[in-house]
């Protein structure tokens, strides 16, 4: 099978937004009554902070100088939490976060600057308030949605007694207040599909879909592809796999994964000497890695896909499931930094998670789920978002970084190398992660007497016969050099 991925993705620099946390509008007229907690209230409180979709529209600016290109957002349809993955009304936006109306003008003003918008999908299980689910709850038996979902007994016991008292229907993570779809069923599946369908022609770019390994079923997964690639054959689908995702990424299903694998790696290489180890995001644990183990990682990472899928990947660091980068890092400023920069040079399509541009930092969710320090802006790190800009500009500077063919060079004594090639533009890129610089020949194959400029650090070096001799790198830093 020829394996397609969008193209745009390819090019894309994401921005992840968790939507009640990431900015009130004024513009938005809320029902008189409505009470919302302080914006900046601890996220460990849980409840609502009242960010909303107009709030997104009016920081676009603040975005597109960022230098970002594509919103992932996290579900947006109607719900009784603040994450929403508690879906009770799949074709109705929030009204807390401004309903269809808010998201028909988000999807024109991004499309308007040229950025895309892809929105959380969560199809694996729906919430007690979604209406089949309370239909059973209401009638038992008598209900025809009794099938909708796995039901082991009846009355439905959607309030269990006690947190470890055992529901009697099938749940995401024994959650009650998560019931399991039956996609077995004919009427769920093509509720599903009507969904996706919708608001793909509402304009929607694609779909991140939550636990979906969960739907243990390929042609349900083919089925989706078919459905979403009808109508736009451009829009992304991308799944949240933790591991390797090789059932879910032969060109039939899901054009790229969260890759997690890339981000664990990262991290556990830049941040060998501060990273937590003691925290499990996903079940999934956080190891150190040495720079020869660092290289093997990224080969073995490389090597599970075809290329066409490698440039599709969505290359996270962090996200609303896992602690934040800086935090992960132990605080390692210089850490985030040569994390971010590697991210922004490699094959696939980089995420930044909401806020980790000025310093924001929290532990394992729902610590990181704090709300944007618009109202402090004194808290933040400026040297921290010139550099994300920086980083991110390099990479739109660049085809070779985003499309270009991509070879390691050299990993040995902490540095580690690679080459980005696209038709006559080449880049090397060095990178430090000793607290002490280093100088190192880096094996390359070019004509002697090359010149490779610098276009990340000040260094300028001219090829010799199969090297690039006397690369000069500061400590946790990185040089980048260019020809072509």
């Amino acid at each position: 099978m020829t394996v397609h991925t969008p193209d745009w993705v390819k090019h894309a620099v994401f921005y992840q937004i968790y939507p009640d946390r990431f900015a009130r509008s004024p513009r938005i007229e809320h029902p008189r009554g409505i009470t919302f907690k302080p914006w900046g209230s601890p996220p460990e409180e849980q409840g609502f902070q009242g960010g909303d979709l107009y709030g997104i529209v009016d920081h676009l600016d603040y975005l597109q100088d960022l230098g970002i290109t594509a919103l992932y957002l996290n579900p947006i349809f109607a719900s009784a939490s603040n994450h929403r993955y508690h879906t009770y009304d799949y074709f109705q936006v929030d009204p807390l976060l401004g309903g269809n109306n808010a998201l028909r003008e988000l999807l024109d003003v991004a499309h308007a600057r040229g950025m895309r918008v892809v929105l959380d999908g969560v199809f694996n299980h729906a919430s007690r308030g979604f209406w089949a689910f309370h239909h059973i709850a209401e009638n038992g038996a008598d209900s025809p949605y009794l099938d909708w979902f796995h039901i082991n007994s009846l009355p439905l016991q959607p309030y269990p007694p006690s947190a470890n008292h055992p529901t009697n229907y099938e749940s995401w993570a024994n959650l009650p207040a998560l019931p399991k779809f039956n996609t077995d069923n004919p009427g769920v599946r093509d509720y599903i599909f009507a969904v996706a369908r919708h608001w793909v022609k509402f304009g929607i770019d694609g779909w991140r879909l939550d636990v979906p390994q969960e739907i243990d079923d390929d042609a349900f997964w083919q089925e989706f592809r078919q459905v979403v690639k009808t109508v736009n054959p451009e829009a992304y689908i991308v799944g949240e796999i933790w591991e390797s995702a090789q059932r879910w990424l032969q060109g039939d299903q899901f054009d790229a994964v969260m890759n997690y694998i890339f981000s664990r790696a990262t991290m556990g290489f830049f941040g060998a000497e501060t990273l937590n180890t003691d925290v499990r995001p996903g079940g999934h644990a956080f190891t150190t890695f040495t720079v020869d183990k660092f290289a093997a990682e990224i080969e073995r990472m490389h090597n599970l896909y075809d290329w066409e899928i490698n440039y599709a990947q969505l290359n996270l660091l962090d996200s609303h499931d896992t602690p934040r980068i800086l935090w992960q890092m132990g605080g390692d400023e210089s850490a985030v930094r040569l994390s971010v920069l590697f991210q922004m040079t490699m094959p696939g399509a980089p995420c930044v998670y909401y806020g980790d541009e000025i310093g924001m930092t929290g532990g394992l969710e729902p610590g990181c789920r704090g709300a944007f320090l618009w109202d402090k802006p004194e808290t933040w790190n400026t040297d921290l978002l010139d550099f994300f800009r920086r980083a991110i500009a390099l990479r739109h500077n660049f085809a070779a970084l985003r499309t270009g063919t991509f070879q390691a060079l050299f990993a040995a004594d902490g540095v580690y190398a690679f080459k980005r090639t696209l038709g006559k533009q080449t880049l090397v890129a060095v990178f430090n992660a000793n607290r002490q610089p280093k100088t190192v020949s880096v094996p390359l194959k070019t004509a002697a007497g090359t010149v490779f400029r610098a276009v990340w650090g000040n260094e300028q070096s001219i090829a010799r016969k199969g090297t690039l001799p006397n690369v000069k790198i500061p400590a946790r830093d990185a040089v980048i050099f260019s020809v072509g």
